[in-house]
C-alpha cells in the first residue's frame, strides 16, 4: 500500500536537499541563515510523521517554527545566483515547445483524477493500492513525480540536478512568503479553537432577521470573500465563517445542501484571493518573477473576475443548495 507519509518525506527530502545547496553556495551572502530555515522545514516534514502518530512530542516543531521566523524576521535569508540559461536561449526553447509547455502542469490533475477516481477502487489481495482516505493528496503526489518525468522529456533534460536547481532558485526568489497558505490556513484552525466563530456567529444571528435565508448567502459567501481580502487565504476564513454563518444558518436552520453551501463558500473564499495584496504567493510574487512595472497589476486585471465569481457563487448556493 502505497502511504501518504512517503510523499511528505520526500518533499521533507527535496527540501533538505536544496537547504545543502544553499550552504553550498558562496554567492548567497547569507546562504546558512537561508539553508537553515529551509533545511528547518525540510525536517519538520519528516519529524511531523512521529508527531502525528504521538510517538513523539511536538515541542520540537513548535521551536523549529520560532526559530524560522526569527531567521525570516530578522533579515538572515537571502538569495544566491543560481545559474540561468541566457533569454534569447529561453524565448528560443519557448518558442519551439510551444503549447507542449502546458503538458507537465495539465499531467499533475489528470493524474490526481485517475488516482482519486479509478486506483481508488485498486486492491492487492485486500490491501488498497492506495491509503484509504488520502487518494486524492497520493493523487497529487503521484502526478506531480510523473509531471516531472513528462517535463525533463518534454524539453530534453537529462541532468537530475536540473529542476532540484531550478526549485531552489524559486524557492529563494519567493522566500517564507512561499509558507504563507499553510501559516494562514493553521491560523484560521486557532481562531476557530478560540470561538471567534461562534462569536461571529452569535452576532450574526441578533443582526440577521430570521428566516432570511438569501440574505444568509450573501452574507456568507461576501464574509468569505472579505475575510480572505484581510487574512489572504480562504483557508483562513472557512473555518471562522462557515462556524459563523455557513454551518448554523444555512445548512441547519435552513437545510441547505452542505456540499453545495460549503464547496461554493470555499470558492466565494477564493475570490477574495484574486483581490488581496496579502495572498502575496499569489499576486505579488509571480508579479515579481515576470518582472511587472506594476507589482499590484495581477490585482487590479483580477478584480472584475473576482466580482463575476463572486455574484456566480451566491447564485448557485441560491438555486443549488435548497
Amino acid at each position: 500500500m502505497i502511504q501518504a507519509e512517503w510523499f511528505y518525506w520526500l518533499v521533507g527530502a527535496v527540501f533538505l536537499a536544496m537547504a545543502g545547496q544553499m550552504a553550498m553556495d558562496r554567492s548567497n551572502p547569507r546562504r546558512f541563515g537561508t539553508a537553515a530555515f529551509w533545511g528547518l522545514v525540510g525536517a519538520a516534514f519528516v519529524y511531523s510523521t512521529w508527531v502525528a502518530d504521538k510517538t513523539a512530542p511536538a515541542e520540537p516543531l513548535g521551536a523549529a517554527v520560532l526559530v524560522m521566523v526569527c531567521l525570516a524576521g530578522f533579515g538572515f535569508t537571502g538569495r544566491g545566483t543560481v545559474p540561468a540559461a541566457p533569454a534569447e536561449r529561453r524565448a528560443a526553447s519557448a518558442a519551439r515547445l510551444g503549447n507542449r509547455l502546458f503538458v507537465p502542469a495539465l499531467t499533475i490533475p489528470a493524474v490526481a483524477m485517475v488516482c482519486a477516481v479509478v486506483v481508488k477502487g485498486w486492491h492487492i489481495g485486500r490491501r488498497p493500492v492506495l491509503q484509504a482516505g488520502s487518494e486524492t493528496i497520493l493523487g497529487l503526489g503521484i502526478g506531480t513525480v510523473v509531471a516531472l518525468v513528462v517535463a525533463m522529456l518534454v524539453v530534453r533534460e537529462r541532468r537530475p540536478a536540473a529542476p532540484l536547481q531550478a526549485g531552489r532558485g524559486l524557492l529563494e526568489t519567493m522566500g517564507y512568503v512561499m509558507l504563507l497558505p499553510q501559516l494562514l490556513a493553521t491560523l484560521g484552525t486557532i481562531f476557530q479553537a478560540a470561538g471567534v466563530g461562534d462569536s461571529v456567529g452569535k452576532l450574526t444571528e441578533h443582526v440577521l432577521p430570521h428566516g432570511q435565508t438569501y440574505v444568509a448567502v450573501v452574507v456568507y459567501c461576501a464574509g468569505m470573500a472579505v475575510f480572505t481580502v484581510v487574512m489572504g487565504n480562504g483557508f483562513a476564513a472557512f473555518p471562522v465563517l462557515t462556524a459563523a454563518v455557513g454551518w448554523p444558518l444555512l445548512i441547519q436552520q435552513a437545510h441547505g445542501r452542505p456540499a453545495v453551501v460549503l464547496a461554493a463558500g470555499m470558492l466565494a473564499g477564493f475570490c477574495g484571493t484574486l483581490c488581496t495584496p496579502m495572498a502575496a504567493n499569489f499576486n505579488l510574487v509571480p508579479a515579481t518573477l515576470l518582472e511587472l512595472k506594476d507589482q499590484y497589476g495581477p490585482i487590479k486585471a483580477q478584480i472584475p473576475t473576482a466580482v463575476a465569481l463572486l455574484a456566480c457563487n451566491i447564485v448557485i448556493i441560491s438555486v443549488f443548495a435548497f
